[in-house]
């Protein structure tokens, strides 16, 4: 009895981890007969476990979705798994999970065998959250959303622009992006007829369901790229590009996707748009970077840069005059021209 409750549980936990079994198959898994696995498969039912079977050429069997949630079994890395997503969305950015997340954190660890319970409640014991002011979404709306593009289904809602001007939307849903601060939603805007990309936290209550729609190909293969674009690019009045003499992997450690979109151009060099609402911070947006880089585009910014080299090269040959030192200020600017138009490459100095 206990070697068959055993196999129950691993034939449950095979039907979970594919769509679709033949019989063969799970025989091989269990190293029981065909006959063996549908007697196992009339026990689960037995259980309340929907399992569609399908006979000839090409059968199999498929676990259905029944009317309540039916005991899971996880493999240790996916238990863990589990756990630690539970605790990042207590404290995540998704409103409304935290309570619910606490609850079914609860439950796990209470029947974690120990090894692993060590490894979740260790995590928990030192970890601190660092409350960056990121605004949340909640978890209602988000689901609805999800739905909605799955579903193809239309929805109105309220939405609030950067600048504050509320408006009402009528959109065709189809893929949600996050990052690690923020929720996309990118759709099919029908009164302006264009793709948009709206920032979830920015979208009033719950979204309402305007009928079905015939599904339009999506404007790009690589949907994350199209929305980093839209939000580092396209959603500013001022856009930049370029290049950066770092590998395009720590370039992407500095800047997040809503920040710039990266192209690799070498193994030690690559090509960065970006865009912001100044000059000004532009210019201490690429700064920031700590890598030397060489201005493309626009103009405006090329000479901005030149200013704040000398600006902050006067403020450390000061300080070096201060300290009694020749007054060097350690930036380095160089001018050039080519097809592209000028370009200005600079080095700031950079704090070790």
């Amino acid at each position: 009895m206990v070697q068959t409750s055993a196999r129950l549980l691993k034939l449950l936990s095979l039907l979970q981890s594919r769509r679709f079994w033949t019989g063969g198959e799970l025989a091989r898994e269990l190293a029981i007969t065909e006959r063996s696995v549908r007697r196992d498969v009339d026990r689960l039912r037995s259980l309340g476990y929907p399992v569609h079977a399908a006979t000839g050429i090409g059968g199999g069997y498929q676990l259905g979705a029944g009317k309540e949630l039916p005991p899971l079994p996880l493999e240790d890395d996916e238990a863990v798994a589990v756990a630690v997503g539970l605790r990042a969305a207590a404290t995540g950015p998704v409103r409304g999970l935290e309570e619910a997340s606490v609850r079914a954190l609860g439950k796990l660890e209470q029947v974690l065998p120990k090894r692993l319970r060590r490894k979740v409640t260790a995590l928990g014991a030192v970890s601190v959250q660092l409350v960056d002011g990121s605004p949340t979404v909640d978890a209602d709306a988000l689901a609805a959303m999800a739905n909605a593009c799955r579903d193809a289904e239309a929805l109105r809602f309220d939405y609030s622009s950067h600048s504050g001007a509320a408006s009402t939307r009528a959109v065709e849903p189809y893929r949600l992006v996050h990052t690690s601060r923020r929720w996309y939603l990118l759709a099919y805007d029908l009164q302006r007829n264009a793709w948009r990309t709206f920032r979830v936290d920015r979208i009033q209550g719950r979204p309402k369901a305007a009928g079905r729609f015939k599904p339009r190909p999506l404007p790009a293969e690589d949907v994350a790229a199209y929305v980093s674009k839209s939000v580092s690019t396209d959603a500013y009045p001022i856009r930049a590009r370029v290049t950066v003499h770092a590998p395009a992997q720590a370039v992407s450690e500095r800047l997040s996707g809503v920040a710039g979109r990266i192209e690799a151009l070498a193994p030690d060099r690559c090509v960065v748009h970006t865009g912001g609402g100044s000059l000004d911070a532009l210019a201490f947006h690429l700064g920031f970077m700590g890598f030397e880089f060489e201005v493309h585009e626009p103009e405006e910014l090329i000479d901005q840069l030149r200013r704040l080299a000398e600006r902050l090269g006067r403020a450390a040959g000061r300080s070096e005059a201060g300290r009694g030192g020749a007054g060097r200020g350690g930036e380095r600017i160089e001018q050039g021209g080519g097809e592209t138009g000028s370009i200005l490459k600079i080095s700031l100095p950079v704090s070790p």
